[in-house]
């Protein structure tokens, strides 16, 4: 743990700075899912059943079933996305995918991504879906080698650097996920908690899960990266 301690403290010093004249966007607006489109396998089946991505008091709710996706109309390469996010009752899963492309490319339901895990004591860990990512010390992290893979019953799970980064449960945590060409970071509430690079995708969709718990959204954010410090 001391190791990745140092290891996320150099990352950090060296992250990239934003420029001040660019400016986030903001995903949600209070009052429709305007810019998203959903993808719930189930509702292919049953038109009358309800989407469980919903506005509820000005917020972005997943409900957590069906299961499924909400996937932004626009893609995006080099960019800083900031949400908000709090299990609403009971702790569960959720997660929060970048570089979305393909849907449904496992198991008739996640999309081509790269997920970073919203799963209540694992935020922040690497899960690869038909899309692959290198980080520091991934065997000791991801398991053998042999056994790597995007698919099936692989090791698709690279764990967090950090344990209890996570607010307690009814408080909001803040999620940062940074995405450079095909480089990731992610802090959550302020502590830098993984990096990954070498993926195998550097732009397209963002979504957001509804994978078994109910979970409120707010400030979802995304602001572009066109300049960097060396």
């Amino acid at each position: 743990m001391k190791k990745h301690f140092l290891l996320a403290i150099c990352i950090f010093i060296a992250a990239p700075l934003i420029s001040k004249a660019q400016k986030a966007k903001n995903l949600l607006n209070g009052k429709d899912l305007s810019g998203w489109h959903i993808d719930v396998p189930e509702m292919d089946k049953d038109p009358k059943m309800k989407s469980p991505f919903i506005i509820r008091n000005g917020l972005l709710v997943s409900m957590g079933t069906p299961g499924g996706h909400l996937i932004t109309n626009a893609d995006y390469q080099n960019f800083r996305l900031t949400f908000q996010y709090r299990f609403a009752g009971k702790p569960g899963n959720c997660g929060a995918l970048v570089f979305v492309s393909t849907p449904r490319a496992l198991y008739d339901m996640f999309p081509k991504s790269i997920e970073v895990q919203m799963m209540h004591e694992n935020a922040g860990d690497f899960w690869c879906i038909q899309e692959d990512i290198t980080t520091p010390d991934m065997e000791k992290r991801r398991g053998p080698k042999a056994n790597w893979g995007v698919n099936g019953d692989k090791l698709r799970r690279i764990p967090n650097l950090t344990d209890g980064s996570e607010k307690p449960l009814g408080e909001w945590n803040s999620m940062t996920i940074e995405c450079v060409k095909n480089s990731i970071k992610v802090w959550l509430n302020g502590d830098f908690i993984n990096y990954g690079y070498n993926a195998t995708a550097q732009k397209g969709h963002i979504a957001l899960q509804s994978e078994g718990a109910e979970v409120e959204f707010k400030k979802v954010e995304v602001t572009p990266i066109t300049q960097l410090t060396k």
